[in-house]
């Protein structure tokens, strides 16, 4: 059970991981409040859920792609 926990934190979109460092959180913590509120309003956390990981990805591939002066 522990390696797909850390095959899904590796390869999934990481947003409760990084969410959890960001604020000192443990991410377990944060994946039931997602769990729990989704049950609660139908799945709308699951769009925020969803557009967190958008955004982190794009501003991945935005910090990996931009080139300096002093990478040439």
């Amino acid at each position: 059970m522990e390696n797909l926990k850390t095959y899904l934190e590796k390869y999934a979109f990481g947003v409760c991981a990084s969410l959890g460092e960001k604020f000192g959180i443990a991410s377990a913590s944060i994946r039931l409040f997602f769990i729990y509120t989704s049950f609660l309003t139908f799945g709308s956390p699951l769009v925020l859920y969803l557009i967190l990981a958008f955004l982190m990805n794009f501003h991945k591939h935005l910090r990996n792609q931009r080139s300096t002066v002093w990478d040439v």
